[in-house]
């Protein structure tokens, strides 16, 4: 059975994808130059394979009509925006993914990352190594109200981190009932009284066709609030951010996603003041890395062998 592997962070911290590929008699082919791949690339990259591991490669209808021997395409990590799940279908192609294996790794990002805004670490380390010896005043997190747009996994892992932190948990998300954002913990609102109510927002939802964080929305947002984004890029009007740290309505804003990764090294938001800025590396921890690989692969040999996947998508 070949595997195609796609993603360059496919066993990058752990050796158990690998080992499990092995004992499964899976035969990978590791085709990660270039990453992420789309159309003719993604193509010759796949041709010939029953199955594949992508990360952020664009699987779509031409793709799928161009490898007829395509079972089952697995995604290294929760979200599958970048696949057609309908032109998979239609293909006969199975899509799994790997669910809360990463979501330890990003809720503890996203904290970090609301720590590191929320105390000015920043630019008291930039301070100091100018040769500086400054006082930065920063916001403690104890009774302070925390915005989760996404109560998954991850949504709710970070809602535990705060927890433990003191902090009040509001959280909307549309395909949660609010009955069970409540016995989390959290409390149930909509999405205007979430982005307008916390002193800090974080976003845990998959991004659609339009940005969920528009400008109106980023204008309700309290002055000196704070903002994390360790999803999609796509989920934030990024635009309407940079003009709200230019003008200083936002305390900081934190981004570990794009909505084009990587961003230009001349876009205006990453020449705006308070920003925070990481390379999409939620995903990017020792067990995180394990898990998605190692899942990854049993789904693949499941769908393979004819079995149930125990996380189909489609």
């Amino acid at each position: 059975m070949r595997l195609a592997v796609l993603t360059p962070s496919f066993g990058k911290l752990s050796s158990n994808p690998v080992a499990r590929a092995a004992e499964l008699d899976l035969e990978l082919e590791h085709r990660t130059e270039n990453h992420p791949k789309s159309g003719q690339e993604l193509i010759d990259a796949l041709t010939g394979a029953e199955a594949a591991i992508v990360g952020l490669d664009t699987v779509d209808a031409e793709v799928f009509a161009a490898c007829p021997e395509l079972k089952v395409v697995a995604k290294h990590g929760a979200g599958v925006d970048n696949i057609d799940l309908d032109a998979a279908a239609a293909s006969g192609v199975t899509v799994v993914n790997t669910p809360g294996a990463n979501a330890d790794s990003v809720a503890d990002l996203t904290f970090g990352l609301l720590i590191m805004g929320a105390r000015r670490i920043r630019e008291a380390e930039d301070s100091l190594r100018a040769g500086r010896w400054e006082v930065f005043f920063g916001t403690e997190l104890t009774g302070k109200q925390l915005g989760i747009l996404g109560f998954g996994r991850i949504g709710r892992a970070v809602a535990r981190r705060a927890a433990g932190f003191g902090m009040r948990i509001a959280a909307y998300d549309p395909f949660v009932p609010d009955h069970a954002i409540a016995e989390a913990g959290a409390i149930p609102m909509s999405l205007a009284e979430v982005v307008a109510g916390s002193d800090f927002l974080s976003l845990h939802l998959p991004a659609g066709d339009e940005p969920l964080l528009t400008r109106d929305l980023i204008e309700l947002m309290p002055a000196s609030s704070g903002l994390i984004n360790a999803a999609r890029g796509g989920l934030v009007d990024e635009a309407a951010l940079a003009a709200a740290l230019h003008e200083g309505r936002l305390a900081f804003a934190a981004l570990d996603a794009f909505a084009s990764e990587p961003p230009a090294v001349d876009d205006p938001l990453l020449r705006a003041p308070n920003l925070i800025a990481t390379p999409h590396i939620g995903a990017y921890s020792d067990i995180a890395n394990a898990n998605m690989g190692t899942w990854a692969v049993e789904d693949v040999v499941r769908v393979l062998k004819g079995e149930e996947p125990r996380f189909p998508v489609r």
